[in-house]
C-alpha cells in the first residue's frame, strides 16, 4: 500500500488545480476508483463522489480535499508541480492519496464494517468553500449519512501522530477592514482638521482591550496587521486604514465581537467628528467536533493524541459538521515546514497511518 499511496500522491502533486476547476485531478480519481465495487457520480463541479453499498441502514462518510494553491513551487524535487503558479501547499495532495489508499482496502474489509461508505472528493476548499455547494447538492441525504470524518496533515506535530478533540478544533474567521475618514489641516492648526490617526488610534485600543476582557477559557483573537495613516509629518491625517482578522468558536463571541467593533467607531465617530466605514469578510464556519462521536472515537481507538487547544486557522470542513456528527483530525507530518510554503512537502510513510485511522473509523 505505501508504494502505491507513495505514486499517487506524487503524481497529484505533478497536476495541481485551483478552486472548482480541476479536470486533471478528477480525470485521476475517476480512473483509480475505475477497478473497485462503488457507485461514482459528480454532484458539483470536479468532485468525485464514490457510493460503496455495503447493505446497511446507515452511510458515514470521508472526505478528501482536492484543490491546490497559487503558489510558485521551490522543491526540487522529481515529482515538483507541473503547472506553473500553482502547488500542493497545503497537504490536499496526500488527503487525495489516504483516501484512495483507502478505498484500495476497503473491498476486503467490508465484511467487518456495519455501514454503506462515501467517499467525498471536494473541490474548493481553500476557495470558495466547496464542502457548503457539497451540502447543498443533497447527496448526503441521498445516501443516508450518519456521520463524516476527515483529517489535515499538520506540521507541527511528530511525524505520523494522530490528534484531535472535541468541541472546538478550527475556527470560525472574519477579515476585517476598516476605513476612517477625517479632515486634514496643518499640525500648528490642529483644531481646524479632523484627525484620522487619533481616532484609528484609540478605536484599536478599545478594540483591543475588549478582546482581552474574554476570559482565557473561551477561544477568540482579533488583531490587525495593517494600519496606514498620513502622509507627511507635519500634517493632521485625513485618512487611515487598518486591515485585521478576528476567529472565535461560539456565535455569540463572533458576533459579540463584531457588534463592539461598530459600536467603537461610532463612539470615535461622535469625538473626532470622523467617518467610520467597518466591513467584515466572513469566512468559513468553526470546526466544532461533535462531542460524543469524538469520545467514541477517543475511547475505540487507542494512541491518539488529545490537543490541549483548538487551532485559530478556518477549514470548510465546518460545513459538513452543520447537518452531520462529525470529527475532524490532524496527521502530523514532523517537518515544520508552515502551511501553503513554497517548500512544503512530507513524507509519504505518514499516509499508512491515515489509511488505518480510516479503517478503524469505519469498524465502529
Amino acid at each position: 500500500m505505501l508504494n502505491y499511496v507513495k505514486k499517487v500522491r506524487q503524481d497529484l502533486h505533478q497536476i495541481p488545480e485551483l478552486e472548482l476547476n480541476l479536470p486533471k485531478t478528477q480525470a485521476y480519481i475517476l480512473h483509480e476508483l475505475e477497478s473497485l465495487p462503488c457507485q461514482v457520480e459528480s454532484p458539483i463541479a470536479s468532485s468525485v463522489i464514490a457510493y460503496f453499498d455495503n447493505h446497511k441502514d446507515s452511510t458515514i462518510a470521508f472526505r478528501s480535499d482536492m484543490d491546490a494553491l497559487p503558489v510558485s513551487e521551490k522543491n526540487e524535487v522529481p515529482y515538483k508541480s507541473q503547472h506553473e503558479g500553482k502547488m500542493h501547499a497545503c497537504g490536499h495532495d496526500g488527503h487525495m492519496a489516504t483516501l484512495l489508499g483507502f478505498a484500495k482496502c476497503l473491498p476486503e474489509h467490508l465484511s467487518e464494517i456495519n455501514h454503506n461508505i462515501l467517499l467525498v472528493f471536494q473541490p474548493g476548499e481553500e476557495s470558495p468553500g466547496g464542502a457548503h455547494l457539497l451540502v447543498e447538492s443533497g447527496i448526503f441525504e441521498k445516501y443516508h449519512v450518519q456521520e463524516i470524518f476527515g483529517l489535515h496533515l499538520w506540521p507541527d506535530l511528530k511525524a505520523g501522530t494522530i490528534a484531535t478533540r472535541k468541541n472546538e478544533f478550527m475556527a470560525h474567521s472574519s477579515e476585517v477592514h476598516v476605513d476612517v475618514e477625517g479632515l486634514s489641516s496643518h499640525v500648528a492648526k490642529a483644531a481646524l482638521g479632523k484627525d484620522a490617526m487619533a481616532a484609528a488610534c484609540e478605536f484599536l485600543l478599545d478594540v483591543y482591550a475588549f478582546e482581552k476582557s474574554y476570559p482565557d477559557s473561551i477561544y477568540r483573537l482579533c488583531k490587525f496587521g495593517l494600519f496606514q495613516s498620513g502622509t507627511v509629518c507635519n500634517a493632521i491625517s485625513a485618512h487611515s486604514h487598518l486591515e485585521g482578522t478576528m476567529r472565535a468558536f461560539q456565535d455569540e463571541v463572533f458576533y459579540g465581537l463584531q457588534n463592539k467593533i461598530i459600536e467603537f467607531a461610532h463612539t470615535m465617530e461622535k469625538k473626532y467628528g470622523v467617518t467610520f466605514h467597518v466591513q467584515f469578510k466572513n469566512g468559513y464556519p468553526p470546526v466544532m467536533n461533535d462531542p460524543t462521536l469524538t469520545q467514541k472515537v477517543l475511547d475505540t481507538i487507542p494512541n491518539i493524541q488529545v490537543l490541549d487547544e483548538p487551532e485559530m486557522i478556518a477549514e470548510d470542513f465546518a460545513y459538513y459538521q452543520t447537518i452531520l456528527p462529525g470529527t475532524f483530525f490532524f496527521l502530523g507530518t514532523g517537518t515544520g515546514i508552515p502551511l501553503h510554503a513554497d517548500t512544503w512537502d512530507f513524507d509519504e510513510n505518514i499516509l499508512e497511518k491515515g489509511i488505518q485511522l480510516f479503517l478503524d473509523l469505519a469498524k465502529l
